[in-house]
């Protein structure tokens, strides 16, 4: 008797339910703490003044406002319209022009090579689709343009929390996880011969709240991820969450007393070169 062979995830629809996701809480309160990878990612990828950027998967703008610091002529996409409004805000408040495209990073809505640089701080990891988000960077990216990207990295503390809360509510069956997004090899991969001169950096990102339960809260109310899983638990399962998230607080925490909690969050910075075909 013959046997089936799994069928492909359903990229479309997982899509959707991360909209969802995403727009329940509200990311741009966690993007707020971490502004700092942004503005050295946009640095490390060395932006010229006058350079047409692309942020993909840019949430509330940090990447694209720390490129249009720069000078860059800079568009910003993101799948969720509220972030985008978000992200609108802040540019008019700094006075600096960003122009937000609703859209999805698996589907790039600009022609082949219309950008200098193709850049993502957290955001393209999360896309179910790995293979075509990395094709579709490369495609709107002009040859000898710059690809950079942070991503958080499994053994660090963000890989941590999305593990810990992968445990009680699991993801989609077939699909890769967003953390290998945070291993050199796979980017390498990923991105084949469509790049070269590819550069690489451990970086860190340190989170400070006044407790463990202080960052619980937080993140159990503005992250997506987070507020979707305890949603989805029992009283008794959502408790039992938020004692293993204190408890993964507590060990990665370098202040190590019983007050205040700054806690170091690896991340892997890439910068490469578009190649010439």
């Amino acid at each position: 008797m013959g046997t089936t062979a799994p069928s492909a995830p359903d990229y479309a629809a997982i899509t959707r339910r991360q909209q969802t996701v995403w727009s329940g809480g509200d990311y741009s309160a966690v993007a707020a703490r971490i502004t700092l990878i942004s503005e050295r990612l946009a640095d490390s990828a060395d932006l010229r003044s006058g350079s047409r950027v692309l942020d993909v998967a840019g949430g509330s703008g940090n990447t694209a406002l720390a490129a249009a610091r720069c000078g860059a002529d800079v568009v910003s996409l993101d799948y969720v319209p509220s972030l985008l409004e978000r992200g609108r805000e802040r540019a008019r408040a700094e006075g600096l022009e960003v122009e937000y495209v609703e859209g999805d990073a698996q589907a790039l809505p600009f022609t082949d090579a219309s950008f200098d640089a193709v850049i993502s701080a957290v955001g393209v990891m999360f896309a179910p689709d790995q293979a075509t988000v990395a094709a579709e960077m490369l495609r709107v990216c002009r040859p000898g343009g710059t690809i950079a990207i942070a991503n958080w990295t499994p053994d660090g503390f963000i890989g941590g929390l999305l593990r810990t809360v992968g445990a009680h509510v699991p993801p989609p069956a077939g699909v890769a996880s967003p953390l290998l997004w945070g291993t050199e090899d796979h980017v390498r991969t990923l991105f084949g011969a469509g790049v070269e001169d590819v550069r690489t950096r451990r970086r860190h990102q340190v989170f400070r709240f006044d407790s463990p339960e202080a960052f619980t809260g937080f993140f159990r109310e503005m992250y997506g991820p987070t507020r979707t899983a305890f949603g989805t638990l029992t009283d008794e399962g959502g408790r039992a969450l938020a004692g293993e998230i204190g408890d993964l607080v507590r060990r990665f925490d370098r202040l190590g007393g019983d007050g205040p909690v700054a806690i170091p969050a690896e991340y892997l910075e890439v910068v490469a070169t578009r190649t010439a075909h």
